[in-house]
C-alpha cells in the first residue's frame, strides 16, 4: 500500500488488538457501529416499504405536485429519505471515529 492510499478502517473480522483493554474498545466501537447502521436500515425499511408499498392507498387520498403522494413517496419521497440517511451516517460515524480515536492514515 502506498502512503498516498489511507488504510481500510478496521473490520470485526480482523483480529483485535492485542491488550484487553484494547479489546473491549474494540467491540464497544462495533457494537456502537452496528447500532448505527440497524437504526438506519429500520429506516430506510420504515420508508421504503411502509410508504411506498403498505401505506401507499392510504397516502394517495392527497396529492403533491399534482401526482397522488403515495406515488410520489415511492417515486421520490425515498431517494430524499436515502441521501437523507446517508449524510446522519456519515456525521455518526464521524463522531463515533472521534469518540474512540480512530483514524484513517
Amino acid at each position: 500500500m502506498t502512503p498516498e492510499q489511507p488504510s481500510p478502517p478496521p473490520s470485526p473480522e480482523t483480529s483485535p488488538p492485542s491488550g484487553e483493554s484494547d479489546r473491549a474498545r474494540f467491540r464497544a466501537y462495533w457494537r456502537v457501529n452496528l447500532a448505527i447502521v440497524g437504526a438506519l436500515l429500520a429506516v430506510w425499511a420504515g420508508a421504503s416499504l411502509g410508504l411506498g408499498v403498505l401505506l401507499v392507498d392510504q397516502l394517495n387520498r392527497f396529492k403533491i405536485g399534482g401526482a397522488p403522494l403515495g406515488f410520489w413517496v415511492a417515486q421520490q419521497g425515498a431517494i430524499y429519505v436515502f441521501v437523507v440517511l446517508i449524510l446522519i451516517y456519515v456525521v455518526a460515524m464521524a463522531r463515533l471515529d472521534r469518540r474512540f480515536g480512530v483514524r484513517e492514515e
